[in-house]
Parts: C-alpha cells; structure tokens; sequence
C-alpha cells in the first residue's frame, strides 16, 4: 500500500477536521507514548537472560 503526496494531504486533512488544531499535539503525543510502551513491552518479553526461569 503506497501513500503519495497527495493521499497523505487528503488524511491529514481528514485528521485536522476530526480533531481540531488544538487537539492535535495531545493526540500525537499520546499516539508516541503508546508506540513506546508497545516497544518496550515486546523488548521486555524477547529477552531470555531476564525473569525468573533464568537462573
């Protein structure tokens, strides 16, 4: 699924008009901190040298 130039102005379009400017830095914010946290809990579940049955 390739997005162009003008796909991509069409959603964010779409995104200001659902949201609102203002909304906008909270709402990316909060979408990075999910990714993060979604990051650090499959890191945290990948490592077989952590957690009790390494002993």
């Amino acid at each position: 699924m390739n997005l162009g130039g003008s796909e991509l102005i069409i959603i964010l379009i779409i995104v200001l008009v659902l949201f609102g400017g203002a909304k906008l830095p909270k709402l990316a914010r909060s979408l990075g901190q999910a990714q993060k946290e979604f990051k650090d809990g499959m890191n945290d579940g990948s490592d077989p040298t952590e957690g009790p049955s390494a002993e």
